[in-house]
């Protein structure tokens, strides 16, 4: 069960300044028209990134997606160039090294970094534990560009201070979106691995049913049960994102469906396979032993055990279904609910 959506949140700078200086054309004019040119490099950076992530959010099109990817890394570039375009300010090098800095870590994570994040998606549907490192290295990934914005910041607060420059912390449109992103992935990652949890263990107990391995049947439906019941206590302490509900619902419905998988369905057909492989003991028995030598008592009892296995079939066979279509359900249910609560929460940008 592959994501709806991937794509490493970068955030970029989210707390964006405001400053008040003479409108001059020379950058070096002044400190507040310095600290301008470089703010507006970093800006027009953060919008290509951001119309990429919206792209990723609310488009199918993976041409577009990368088309919109490679813009974000050719902004990110452009912004690098534009501050090395300027000099350091009166011989003071601090605000430019420090906004370069983080322009080239910027690079650096949505280039490189990006890759490697790319290439760990197989890899992490191989199991909960590789999926959950997979969500944890972006996360960690956006920790490092919080740390590197959170230097620059105070960079700017020090530039401003040396050169009496008054500086207005402000939201705008851009920061909003962004920070509206980053706070919608941390919620959806958060109820999706309890999803996928029980997603692949699911996919491993198909994979054992399909073995007829009784024993792994049995440890993977033991973890099931386990693992549905402590995602649906998570989900019982989740509030709404923004006033929506829909992907708690989802995953209720999911997680519902395993717990009743663990407890009720398997051991049906746990145990339908040891009444098969008995069976199928007693039949070679009997085949075993000649004709002449079989008693009426041997015949009556191979013919029950023929129509009681014949009954367990078709038992194990409207279970199975039964099952099949119930996995259909939750993983239409759950890939519908996931594209529309992404597509709802990502704000739009271009």
């Amino acid at each position: 069960m592959k994501k709806t959506l991937t794509f490493t949140l970068l955030i970029l700078i989210i707390a964006f300044v405001g400053i008040r200086s003479a409108k001059a054309q020379d950058p070096t004019a002044d400190p507040g028209s310095y600290m301008n040119a470089i703010g507006t490099a970093e800006t027009n950076m953060n919008k290509s990134y951001m119309a990429y992530i919206s792209a990723a959010a609310h488009s199918s099109r993976k041409r577009k997606i990368e088309k919109m990817r490679n813009q974000a890394v050719s902004s990110i570039l452009d912004c690098q160039n534009a501050i090395n375009f300027l000099p350091p300010y009166k011989g003071d090098n601090s605000l430019r090294q420090s906004s370069l800095t983080y322009v080239q870590l910027c690079y650096k994570v949505f280039n490189e970094d990006y890759a490697h994040i790319v290439n760990m998606e197989d890899i992490a549907e191989r199991s909960y534990d590789e999926m959950e490192a997979y969500l944890l290295l972006q996360e960690a990934t956006n920790d490092t560009l919080e740390v590197g914005n959170q230097r620059m910041q105070k960079a700017q607060k020090s530039f401003g201070a040396k050169y009496n420059v008054t500086i207005v912390e402000q939201k705008t449109e851009l920061s909003d979106k962004m920070e509206a992103t980053s706070r919608m992935s941390k919620y959806h990652d958060k109820v999706y691995l309890l999803f996928y949890k029980c997603n692949w263990e699911d996919n491993q107990l198909t994979e054992a049913i399909n073995q007829k391995n009784v024993t792994k049947i049995e440890r993977v439906r033991s973890a099931l049960d386990k693992f549905s019941i402590e995602g649906l206590a998570v989900l019982d302490t989740l509030k709404a994102f923004d006033n929506d509900q829909s992907l708690i619902y989802s995953c209720k419905d999911a997680l519902t469906f395993y717990k009743k998988e663990a407890e009720k369905d398997i051991p049906q057909v746990t145990d339908f396979f040891l009444k098969e492989e008995n069976f199928n003991k007693f039949k070679a028995a009997m085949d075993a032993r000649p004709e002449n030598q079989r008693t009426q008592q041997d015949v009556d009892n191979y013919n029950k055990a023929v129509n009681d296995i014949n009954n367990a079939v078709n038992s194990y066979n409207q279970t199975n279904n039964d099952l099949n279509s119930g996995r259909n359900d939750v993983n239409n249910n759950w890939s519908a609910t996931e594209k529309q609560f992404l597509d709802t929460h990502t704000p739009y940008y271009k």
